[in-house]
């Protein structure tokens, strides 16, 4: 077992009516997320106490717990100058906010024990355009996926409870050479690298991510980003 970083905070939300900017339909998010100091308790479908807006896109066991690296919030600040969100963590939606790792130190599969729970490193987060109505930028979900600093979902291993200040442990590692900055580039940056497509495909994916890479090699094109990057 090897100690990766601590975590800091933990956050959870409620879901409320969202709107688009320029529409009058309300959507349903729990991206406002706010700090809880006590120990809270994981299942298999996340954060006890922490809810899930829309359903069909977030939350379930393969996006149980989202994890955003505190470092990334430095990069922010210059980018979106005299941003109030980013003087807290919890700006992006996560429910965890970490010291001490990346998407540079952590490897799809990784197996983590935090506190008394077991999770798994499943998938990297796919920027949506609510960050686009959070953050007042019209383009922030796409600023994020081209930065590569997009935090990763957890799926629940084993339930338990975990306190802020506890150690972020890597208990297994079964695929040392995909770190998720790898898989980044491949998703956004190299995206027809059927070669990397190819042994990407061959690892334990979400059916998400197995259906993308699929198709990927199969029509010899990338995905229609706009629904998500931009909700159109």
């Amino acid at each position: 077992m090897q100690i990766l970083g601590k975590l800091d905070s933990i956050y959870i939300g409620k879901s409320e009516a969202f709107f688009k900017k320029g529409s009058d339909r309300a959507f349903e998010s729990a991206i406002n997320k706010k700090i809880i100091i006590e120990p809270v308790n994981i299942n298999e479908m996340g954060i006890i106490g922490d809810e899930v807006g829309d359903k069909k896109i977030h939350g379930g066991i393969n996006k149980a717990v989202h994890l955003y690296p505190s470092e990334h919030y430095e990069f922010w600040k210059e980018q979106l100058h005299n941003c109030d969100i980013l003087d807290n963590f919890g700006a992006f939606g996560e429910n965890l906010s970490s010291t001490g790792i990346t998407e540079n130190d952590i490897c799809l599969g990784d197996e983590i024990k935090i506190g008394s729970c077991i999770f798994e490193v499943v998938q990297t987060r796919l920027p949506c355009w609510k960050l686009n109505v959070k953050f007042d930028q019209d383009n922030m979900s796409r600023l994020m996926q081209d930065s590569m600093k997009t935090g990763w979902y957890f799926k629940v291993i084993e339930d338990g409870q975990m306190s802020a200040g506890d150690d972020i442990v890597l208990t297994n590692r079964p695929n040392p050479l995909w770190t998720l900055h790898r898989i980044l580039e491949l998703l956004f940056v190299d995206k027809l690298n059927y070669s990397a497509l190819e042994q990407l495909s061959e690892l334990k994916l979400v059916p998400s991510w197995q259906k993308m890479v699929t198709n990927r090699l199969k029509n010899k094109k990338v995905e229609d980003w706009s629904g998500r990057l931009e909700g159109s």
